[in-house]
């Protein structure tokens, strides 16, 4: 039958918008397999398709539902054209209703959860929160309007995600970025009507920090970085300590003057960083969230660059407030660097030693290993926001730039609704997924355009004044910061453990055979950013997506689809991009060799992270992963069980519950009296502050620890004889 229907191929299909796409044979067969059609009557439907399409030009996608509608009924099928026509409508109501903007604005006052919870990091029981949501709802229905409608459509069955329709395309907004901090506080800015000269302390230079970060949150949609903040804040605490070596000669004896200042130099750096941690967690941008915030720290090595890392680490290993609860943000990335920190001997030791003491107690710092980011990415820098990286860049005058570039948007494809519609064949699952791709490829350059149609006046900050690294005028092109990659826009992709499963069974990940199809998946998606960057001078990255909400949302959609399917659909969520299934429980370092041969080609976003049990009483045997992962992995974090109970004093991991997680000791939920932290994506969460969507709560509660620390040492002592032996052979080569 199929065969027949190849026969169209080579006819374009027209759809009502007027764009022209590709005649796929697997969608009628999807149909006439969901009408529960004989193989008789499949071949009468088959048989007039072809019969009446084979010698047009074009064929008008109307016509296909028109025609098997007809068909059906025309051949004592009547019951299945009625169900055919019930769908088509129900298809088209659901398109109206996401464009309507009255009834999307009454399912957020009904407290719709794919409304509410969405974004983990909203309160939606804030008044700001709330406007912002009731603005998103409307900026959703207005996008879809927007759209190319092949994407709109797509979007809406689940086929690919737009990401953060409640601000783009309403608006041009870009979504994440590195900002320019060095630049802005080198040469000063302007926020509203107030300009701000260049700091001469590093309490001011924090506070202008925090004051930059609420403007940049506010005029995008994605998380915002500082890049080497220890490096970065360095001066403006030289000139604290010159002020106080000024004082001392004027009071103290000479050989008391450089302690006095350094001592009081570090009181002022410990007093401002713990200032930017305060600010950072009581802002609220415009979106009615504290803003996505990054820094990045590890490679200062004079006294007062290791002094500003130091700080930074005992301030989030004391916590925020009379209760000491764990901070949200900003998140923490720590520089490992091999020769500067990672082993005993290295000068910088004791600081990792420090952090070390922080990921255990307070899951942060996330970990960039130097030498696999600058292989992986091609130069070093911290993400922008969670996980998404640049690309190493240089400027027209050769000088290589990361900080003051940004990501203009993602969309991800839904990988494992290409497997289930492939059912098993593999040939037809790469011919969806080129169908996929061109739609993925449209909605793409669509962000590049529109975001293009941003002016320097709308967001003055990031494109007047210097977060975005260059100062444009008001009557420049903002695609001066984008065009000649030095902007990027990314595909995302979700659930290579689904697409294995359906293909090779829940247990693939001990199969070679498994293993190289999600790896020949992950370049496929690679290959296809290359083309398009080649064509168009925009950079398009892979992106592993980490689906805050959409690990539930294209898993509902392909429930309603393909109903319960064990170990893909039944489990009512979707695994992160390449992650091992976090069911299951292998030990770290299988774990993170399974996972590290796809960053290679999703160099755009990625991070990888183990679950272990509460570590807070041997540090060494996190530190174990941290060494062996530095060859291995770019960038790694670290899951750990750090709830607390203000009620009965417990520390360790709450039970996941139907009614939120629960202190095993006493029963106690009430987040006034209890601090529950989980890492939601690349992020961490507090979902009893912030409910997370069903099926990210279902997916934390299923995670599985990666062994207990006697088992990791003894793990890692064994992976480092392995890693040695293999060492040595290669070194004497070939034996005889």
């Amino acid at each position: 039958m199929t065969a027949k229907l190849e026969t169209l191929i080579t006819i374009p299909v027209e759809k009502r918008s007027g764009v022209k796409t590709s005649f796929y044979p697997y969608k009628i067969e999807f149909i006439l397999d969901k009408l529960n059609l004989n193989t008789d009557q499949k071949k009468i439907v088959i048989d007039q398709l072809v019969q009446h399409f084979n010698y047009l030009d074009i064929i008008p996608a109307a016509q296909i539902h028109s025609l098997i509608y007809r068909v059906l009924n025309e051949n004592g099928m009547e019951q299945q054209a009625s169900v055919y026509e019930d769908y088509y409508q129900k298809d088209r109501e659901r398109f109206d209703k996401a464009t309507n903007v009255q009834l999307n604005i009454e399912r957020l006052f009904d407290r719709n959860e794919d409304v509410v919870h969405e974004n983990a990091n909203k309160d939606s029981n804030i008044f700001n929160t709330q406007r912002d949501l009731e603005a998103g709802v409307a900026s959703r229905a207005m996008g879809l309007k927007m759209l190319p409608e092949i994407v709109a459509k797509a979007h809406l069955r689940g086929d690919i995600h737009w990401h953060d329709l409640d601000y783009s395309p309403v608006t041009p907004e870009t979504n994440c970025c590195l900002i320019d901090f060095d630049e802005m506080l080198s040469n000063g800015f302007k926020i509203g009507n107030a300009w701000v000269s260049s700091p001469k302390s590093i309490q001011t230079a924090t506070a202008q920090m925090s004051q930059i970060i609420a403007n940049v949150a506010s005029l995008q949609y994605g998380g915002c970085s500082a890049n080497r903040i220890d490096q970065l804040l360095a001066p403006y605490a030289e000139i604290n300590y010159k002020k106080h070596l000024a004082d001392a000669k004027k009071w103290i004896n000479e050989d008391k003057q450089d302690s006095f200042a350094r001592e009081k130099t570090k009181k002022d750096i410990y007093d401002a960083m713990q200032a930017l941690e305060y600010e950072i967690n009581t802002l609220y941008s415009s979106q009615g969230q504290t803003p996505f915030t990054t820094i990045n720290f590890g490679l200062g090595t004079s006294w007062i660059e290791k002094e500003i890392q130091k700080s930074i680490l005992k301030i989030r290993i004391k916590g925020l407030g009379k209760e000491h609860r764990t901070a949200i943000f900003p998140k923490l990335t720590f520089t490992v660097k091999r020769g500067l920190n990672l082993n005993p001997e290295d000068p910088n030791y004791d600081i990792k030693e420090l952090a070390l003491e922080c990921s255990t107690k307070r899951m942060y710092p996330d970990l960039l290993m130097y030498d696999k980011i600058k292989e992986i990415t091609g130069s070093f820098k911290t993400p922008m926001g969670c996980r998404s990286f640049l690309q190493g860049w240089k400027d027209e005058n050769g000088k290589e730039v990361n900080s003051g570039r940004m990501n203009l948007g993602v969309v991800t494809v839904n990988l494992p609704r290409i497997a289930l519609e492939s059912k098993g064949d593999k040939d037809l699952f790469w011919q969806i997924f080129e169908e996929k791709m061109k739609i993925c490829h449209m909605a793409l350059e669509y962000r590049i355009e529109r975001t293009k149609q941003a002016k320097p006046e709308n967001a003055p900050l990031l494109y007047m004044y210097g977060a975005f690294g260059k100062r444009l005028k008001k009557t420049d092109s903002v695609d001066e910061l984008f065009k000649n990659e030095r902007a990027t826009v990314s595909l995302g992709y979700i659930g290579l453990y689904e697409v294995c499963t359906e293909f090779f069974g829940n247990n693939w990940e001990d199969s070679q055979e498994a293993h190289d199809f999600a790896e020949t998946i992950t370049k496929a998606l690679y290959e296809k950013c290359k083309q398009w960057a080649k064509e168009s001078g925009y950079h398009y990255s892979l992106y592993s997506t980490p689906a805050e909400s959409l690990t539930d949302t294209f898993c509902r959609d392909d429930l309603k689809k393909f109903g319960s399917i064990p170990d893909i659909t039944k489990k009512e969520y979707y695994t992160n991009s390449f992650h091992y299934d976090v069911r299951k429980h292998p030990t770290p370092f299988n774990k993170l060799s399974f996972e590290e041969v796809f960053p290679r080609y999703a160099s755009g976003g990625f991070i990888h992270y183990c679950e272990y049990p509460n570590l807070r009483q041997n540090p060494k045997a996190l530190e174990a992963v941290w060494d062996w992962a530095y060859d291995h992995v770019g960038y790694l974090g670290t899951n750990t069980s750090i709830d607390q109970c203000f009620e009965c004093g417990f520390k360790g991991e709450f039970n996941a519950t139907a009614r939120g997680f629960v202190c095993p000791q006493c029963g106690n939920h009430n987040p006034q009296t209890c601090d529950v932290v989980k890492r939601t994506c690349g992020y961490l969460g507090n979902p009893q502050q912030r409910p997370m969507i069903h099926g990210r709560h279902v997916e934390i509660a299923s995670r599985k620890k990666n062994m207990n620390s006697e088992m990791i040492q003894n793990a890692a002592k064994y992976e480092r004889a392995k890693q040695s032996d293999s060492q040595r052979m290669a070194k004497q080569g070939p034996q005889s």
